[in-house]
Formats: C-alpha cells, structure tokens, sequence
C-alpha cells in the first residue's frame, strides 16, 4: 500500500517500477506490454499512476514513440536498483528453502578448527557444492554469543557448549586424551598409564578462555592434582606458562617445559612437527572429550544440520575417534 511522504508523494509499487522499467527500455508501450506479459493498457496505467505517485512527469507521449524524461532516466536507474535488489532476496530465500545451498556461517573453535576442517571442507566440496560455507574460527565463548545473535548459524565445539543462551547439542564422536611428553621421559611410549601420574607432572596447559584447557584442568582434579601456584605439587609450570595454541604447547613440551594433554585428533598433526615429542597412552577408560554441532533451538535449517551431522559422522570415522548417534 502506498505511503505519504513529507513531499507528498507516495511510494512506488514493485508493479509500477517494473512497469516504467520496461516502458523506458522498450520505448513503446505495445512492445513494452509483449515483454512484460501485461495488456497495453494496464501497463500504460501502471506508468500514469507512477507518475502520480511521484508527483512528476517520467515520459513523453507521442504518436510514435515514448521519450523518457531527465528526471525519468533517474528514476529508472533507481527502478532497476530496486528490481535487482528484490531479484536477489527472492533468489537468496529460495537457496535458503533448499538443502545445502546459500551461506552457512560455521563456528570453529581452535582445539579442533586444524584438525578436522580438512574433512569437513572435503565433504562440503563433494557432497554439497551450492553450500557457500564461510568459516569462522573462535573461542567457546564467542562462538555462542555469535549463535545467539545469529552472526553464527552452527558451531563445531566440544559438548556439552554451555554458554547462557540455550542450544540444541548434536553429538558427532568421542575421543581419547593422550598424554604428549619428551621423548626420554620415564613414561614416554605407555600405552595403559593411570590417570594418577598427572599427579607428579608439569602439565602445560592453555590459556584462559579455551574449553581444552578447563577439560584438561578438570581431568587433574579428578586425581587430585591441585592448579594452585600456591599447592608446590602438580604441574608448577602449568600455573605461570600458557599457550595461546596447541602448536605451542607441543613446543614447549619438545623444550623440556614439561608434558601436556593433546586430543587424539591432534596427535598426529601435532607430533608430526618435530621429531622431540612422545605419545603416552591412558588406560581405559580413558579420559577424553565429546565433540559435535550446536545450533539455536527452533532454527528453520534444524533438518539440514541433522542431515550435514549424519554426513559428518560417515566421513569423520577415519579419524581415531568413536562416533556417537
């Protein structure tokens, strides 16, 4: 419906704009009208009521021609901007009713951005190749303010996400924790070391802000390894060096800071960076760590990212991980 303006105009209507578009291309009413599927009449109309609502003269009518206006030509560049503009929302919510099509804003955090985008970007390209993925690697935290305020549409993160705003939590695999120490450390090599030897370690650990870094801290309360600089036992390293990455960390450990605790998806990425790092084995259970998708509850894609989970479950089972239905 039309709206006054402070000028006194009122509002074009998509009809009329398209209407005057096609006039001011074709120059002829009769052909103008062929183009657009309309009656002659009807599109002269549309034309004459435009002019009305502007409140100005678009064309001039003669027997054998339509002479478009100064003002006119102006107002068919905006017409064709607002057509267009119009086209390409239609366009972008139809991609959006499909399947796997459009933009996806994929949240990321660190611990597991390097190690499984490789796998996820492959099966994007293969399987889904109208998905227009842009990929966003952050923190926990930030990952869930994204998703809440819908800069984010699913995220990739260690679950359970937590976080103030409520998720809808897909699970995709659990995996194991491996213990990463020099290669002449007493327990370098064990396949079956009690979680209790983190009592007598310098574990290294993340800095604040990285979910790794809390499971990590969790796992050596669990034995009774207390974090305080204040203890004198229990990882004294881990109190006052931290790391902003597990590339880092892996360093440090191959320096002789002390030892650390990698996923199972990092190891071989990580231990493949230097020949000064060894893979210690925890007995089962083993601690570990869940990972998968977390979406806002009621999304519109709620399907699609259960079908994108079923697909990531499939192609993720190469990895030393236990997928999880």
């Amino acid at each position: 419906m039309a709206s006054a303006t402070s000028r006194g105009t009122r509002t074009p209507t998509v009809a009329q704009l398209r209407a005057f578009a096609a006039v001011a291309e074709h120059r002829h009413f009769r052909e103008a009208a062929a183009a657009t599927g309309t009656s002659q009449p009807a599109l002269s109309g549309a034309v004459a009521a435009l002019e009305e609502a502007l409140g100005a003269q678009l064309i001039e009518r003669t027997t054998r021609k339509v002479i478009v206006t100064p003002l006119g030509e102006r107002v068919v560049e905006h017409a064709h901007r607002v057509l267009a503009a119009l086209q390409a929302l239609t366009e972008e919510v139809e991609a959006a009713r499909r399947p796997f099509t459009g933009p996806l804003h994929l949240g990321v955090i660190p611990t597991v951005a390097p190690y499984l985008l490789p796998t996820v970007l492959r099966l994007v390209r293969d399987r889904y190749p109208e998905l227009e993925l842009h990929v966003h690697e952050e923190r926990t935290p930030s990952l869930l303010d994204g998703l809440a305020a819908g800069r984010l549409d699913v995220l990739l993160l260690a679950l359970p996400a937590g976080g103030g705003a409520p998720t809808r939590d897909i699970p995709l695999f659990d995996e194991d924790f491996v213990l990463v120490t020099p290669p002449g450390h007493p327990l370098a090599g064990r396949i079956d070391a009690p979680r209790d030897v983190l009592l007598d370690l310098d574990v290294l650990l993340l800095e604040e802000g990285h979910c790794l870094r809390d499971q990590a801290l969790d796992i050596c309360r669990e034995v009774g390894a207390d974090p305080s600089p204040a203890s004198g036992r229990g990882y004294p390293h881990g109190s006052t060096t931290r790391a902003a990455g597990l590339s880092t960390l892996v360093q440090l450990v191959a320096g002789g800071l002390g030892v650390t605790l990698l996923p199972a998806t990092a190891l071989d990425v990580e231990a493949g960076r230097t020949d000064r790092l060894a893979a210690v084995r925890f007995a089962a259970p083993a601690p570990g760590r869940r990972i998968g998708l977390a979406t806002r509850p009621g999304s519109a894609r709620s399907a699609e990212y259960d079908r994108f989970a079923a697909s990531l479950r499939e192609v993720l089972a190469e990895l030393p991980v236990r997928i999880v239905c």
